[in-house]
């Protein structure tokens, strides 16, 4: 049987559903996919043989393929058509540990590498200013990168830091904090606050994902054992390809006041 009257056989069955004929579509083409029928790199039959075959208008196939497409399920390869999307291997990340992105990687067996999109020195932001605690005639140091792991995108990653601390960006190897840490300026524990996002076209772009999908933003302040701050942070992940896992534990009486 072909993808195509695979697919159509899942239409009949949520036939009866009631629900508009373009959602029909997209869930008969969601459980081909679920059920392993058609799988990551395999085409979609062309809109004109899904319309044919479902007895649909085209219009009804391009706004469910469009959906999917949005949902990261299919992409579309101008030119070749559209394809399901490869299968992300999610990487779980801890947030009771402060590591690089360089070493959580490395501990997973992954190759790394990094594209740098920027590095400098300017004049400082007033967010950057006041969680770095610069004044205005100081310099802050931005380092940009794309984060890239088996050849997977995962994550943008845009740094600052005084340039007191990191007078020459371009000194940067593969990791940051081992870079800070030749000079004990490495961070010993950081406060990060992560909130849902939909991708713009830029990062998107970079990240090989549709614009408008779902990615986490995380913002890090990142401190040294002084108490010192040492390194401000904006970063976008892939949402289909982080996991961020907590331990949390009961307290019982008494224990809130412990330090």
């Amino acid at each position: 049987m072909s993808a195509a009257d695979q697919i159509f056989a899942m239409l009949k069955e949520s036939s009866q559903s009631g629900a508009p004929l373009y959602l029909q579509l997209r869930k008969s083409i969601e459980e081909a996919v679920n059920r392993g029928l058609i799988g990551p790199g395999d085409a979609l039959p062309s809109e004109r043989d899904i319309a044919s075959k479902a007895d649909i208008s085209r219009v009804t196939v391009r706004k469910a393929v469009q959906d999917l497409v949005k949902g990261g399920l299919l992409v579309q390869r101008h030119g070749s058509g559209t394809f399901v999307a490869p299968r992300m291997e999610r990487v779980e990340q801890s947030l009771s540990r402060l590591t690089s992105f360089t070493e959580d990687m490395a501990r997973r067996g992954m190759s790394v590498r990094s594209v740098w999109l920027d590095r400098g020195l300017f004049a400082p932001s007033p967010d950057e200013m006041m969680v770095l605690g610069l004044s205005s005639t100081e310099l802050v140091a931005r380092v940009s990168r794309l984060r890239v792991a088996n050849d997977t995108p995962l994550a943008i990653e845009r740094a600052a830091i005084s340039a007191s601390v990191l007078p020459d960006p371009e000194a940067i190897g593969s990791s940051l904090y081992a870079t800070l840490g030749l000079t004990g300026n490495r961070p010993v524990r950081a406060v990060q606050r992560i909130s849902a996002t939909n991708l713009g076209d830029s990062d998107a772009r970079l990240l090989e994902v549709p614009p408008g999908v779902a990615g986490l933003h995380i913002e890090r302040i990142s401190y040294l054992a002084s108490g010192k701050v040492i390194e401000f942070t904006r970063s976008v992940y892939r949402g289909d390809a982080y996991d961020f896992v907590a331990e949390l534990r009961l307290t019982g009486p008494g224990e809130e006041s412990r330090p």
